[in-house]
């Protein structure tokens, strides 16, 4: 499984929970949102993450600060450019697949406070 596979397998899993899909591999400065999604009327914001059998960790792990940073920008790039969205209740997701396996976390990880 390569990236395109992996993330269409997390979409697939994500619509059949009731996600509804906005966008797919948004472009931003210094990043890029794999999925952006609704689930309600929150925005969900979406990484995936794929890691081969045998990695160390999976890839819930491999999501550091400095890439959550990246997601954080690439968000609010998101954001700014459709506004209807910005007022909304927002959160970071990752989905991970490996080994035949899928694990979703939701709000895998929180704001540092420094806000939007």
């Amino acid at each position: 499984m390569v990236g395109a596979a992996a993330e269409l397998e997390a979409l697939t899993h994500l619509q059949a929970a009731g996600l509804k899909l906005l966008a797919r591999n948004f472009l931003a400065r210094g990043g890029e949102l794999d999925l952006v999604m609704t689930e309600g009327d929150c925005v969900v914001f979406v990484e995936v993450r794929f890691r081969a059998a045998g990695s160390h960790g999976d890839g819930i792990d491999s999501v550091s600060t400095s890439k959550q940073r990246r997601l954080i920008a690439a968000a609010r790039q998101f954001l700014a450019d459709h506004p209807r969205y910005a007022r909304r209740p927002s959160r970071f997701d990752v989905v991970a697949l490996g080994a035949g396996d899928l694990r979703w976390v939701r709000n895998a990880f929180v704001l540092d406070g420094s806000g939007w």
